[in-house]
């Protein structure tokens, strides 16, 4: 029997957990289109229309990417930290894997200004104009850039409000995704079987909790979006 690709790409998300979901008791029941059914007391995720909407996903991200428009990836689970910064730095993309600053998309200005602020404190320091300070004073100013960078290091080149956001976890990053919809900005998001997908333009449905998982899910979009890509004049 023939394998196709199709095959092959089911069995390697079933391999990584893709289709794992949470215990039944969790669930969302806005979430039962994209579960197959349930084992032991777990819901299994159908992995058929997770490949569907993957594709979607990929689709869509990539023509925002094509155009030479920004996506904001986002994700402040720790597991996930590293896989998120990774994957935006590799398509030189603004991201933010520690705390949420609230307001970021719906009050961007202010946040706009904090960015400009960090930018003059870095300079000074690499300039050496903070030698003019006291100890402590210029002691202050290096914790508040360690801060910023914190808070801000991923979006420090972001100039306007991203077109499109990118969710690892909608359910722990939701007020992401509630500002991204206020602003009427598309979400790409992994939905677990926890999670409710009615607002989120492009979901993905998959299991966003497990290493394996994530490191298949992110390296699939990475391999997708880090392609040298035109751009529309």
């Amino acid at each position: 029997m023939t394998t196709t690709v199709t095959d092959k790409v089911l069995k390697e998300m079933f391999d990584s957990a893709v289709h794992v979901g949470h215990r039944t008791q969790k669930w969302n029941p806005k979430m039962k289109k994209f579960l197959y059914g349930e084992l032991s007391g777990i819901h299994v995720i159908n992995l058929e229309k997770t490949l569907n909407c993957l594709n979607d996903a990929l689709a869509f991200m990539s023509k925002i990417m094509s155009e030479g428009k920004t996506i904001l990836f986002v994700s402040t689970k720790p597991q996930s930290v590293k896989l998120v910064g990774d994957l935006a730095n590799g398509c030189n993309m603004p991201y933010v894997t520690q705390k949420w600053i609230p307001g970021l998309l719906t009050n961007f200005p202010t946040v706009k200004r904090r960015i400009k602020y960090l930018a003059s404190l870095q300079e000074q320091e690499a300039s050496g104009e903070f030698e003019k300070y006291k100890k402590k004073e210029a002691s202050n100013l290096r914790k508040t850039i360690d801060k910023l960078q914190t808070s801000l290091g991923g979006v420090s080149e972001l100039k306007s409000r991203p077109e499109a956001v990118f969710v690892v976890d909608v359910v722990r990053d939701k007020i992401v995704v509630k500002e991204a919809n206020k602003l009427d900005i598309p979400v790409v998001g992994l939905i677990d079987s926890n999670s409710d997908p009615s607002n989120i333009n492009y979901p993905i449905p998959a299991n966003d909790d497990a290493m394996k998982s994530l490191k298949y899910l992110l390296g699939r979009i990475g391999e997708v979006l880090k392609k040298p890509t035109k751009t529309k004049k």
